[in-house]
């Protein structure tokens, strides 16, 4: 018993390395800051080591610190899972996946009832968000993230490519031709935050990294970007095959056939404590069953 340390003090410790703030510790725990603090101090007394760098009232994880969260972690993973299946035995089975926003109102949500057949009794809790991993504030079972990353504590797989191509609806090219990259001059191009490098490497690549477009418009979230080129506001460099759907649909085409830009890819990450759980591997494997019958190449 005395090879660990109260369990207490670990969960104070967790919470306070995973948010980097001894008061937002405290105010997720409804403790005092110096209640966190003080058990901190004595946890890193009773270890020996740093924890954490502290400097003008703002605290940092140390290398050493880094290394003992992802094991904190996984420990109480276990025994959170552990209780959970000994006080709720039979109850329904829940699977929470936290997916970027945009990959999963284009390419998972199209997809998901053919899982929901597979696992009708299945309850899935589905949340959007492109915060790291280590920033969310709820557990999850599965996230869908682009990598590599940097995901200690976790396993991960990419399992979907994707590349870029210019996309525009079909009404904006009745009065705008656009068959060359040089005719992109007389159109808007629609940026998004979270891809700031999408469109110059894109120009650069189509030999035309000097491009000075009619007009540009920027979004904070790539799916405004998106929605605003079906609504014909402008040329967005959108992404295949996640934008598959739109072009079926007729609501986008895709112009400029090349050059093609491969981006990063779509990866499923997983706890490493959750390695062997049947359902959140099966689906892990459907996942790249549809990404495969999506991109077969």
């Amino acid at each position: 018993m005395s090879s660990y340390p109260p369990l207490n003090t670990l969960r104070i410790f967790e919470a306070a390395a995973r948010l980097e703030s001894f008061s937002a510790a405290a105010g997720e725990l409804f403790v005092t800051h110096g209640a966190v603090s003080k058990q901190i101090k004595q946890l890193e007394d009773w270890l020996g080591v740093r924890l954490f760098e502290r400097s003008g009232g703002r605290v940092r994880l140390t290398d050493t610190g880094w290394r003992y969260l992802v094991q904190v972690q996984d420990g109480l993973d276990l025994i959170a899972n552990a209780t959970s299946q000994l006080l709720q035995p039979n109850r329904q089975r829940r699977l929470s996946i936290n997916s970027t926003p945009t990959f999963a109102s284009y390419w998972l949500l199209p997809r998901l009832s053919g899982f929901r057949a597979q696992f009708p009794d299945l309850e899935l809790h589905l949340v959007t968000s492109d915060r790291d991993l280590s920033r969310l504030d709820a557990p999850f079972d599965i996230a869908i993230r682009r990598g590599p990353g940097d995901w200690p504590g976790h396993i991960a797989k990419p399992f979907l490519k994707e590349w870029e191509l210019p996309l525009c609806s079909p009404a904006l090219l009745e009065n705008l031709p656009l068959t060359r990259p040089d005719d992109l001059t007389t159109h808007t191009l629609l940026h998004a935050d979270t891809r700031p490098t999408a469109w110059p490497r894109w120009l650069t690549l189509a030999g035309a990294p000097e491009l000075k477009p009619a007009c540009s418009l920027h979004f904070d979230r790539f799916s405004l970007a998106l929605q605003a080129a079906v609504d014909g506001l402008g040329v967005v460099l959108g992404p295949l095959p996640m934008a598959q759907t739109l072009i079926d649909a007729g609501q986008l085409v895709s112009p400029l056939p090349a050059p093609v830009v491969t981006v990063r890819d779509y990866c499923w990450v997983a706890p490493r404590t959750a390695a062997e759980d049947a359902t959140i591997a099966a689906f892990c494997r459907w996942l790249e069953q549809q990404a495969a019958a999506a991109n077969p190449a």
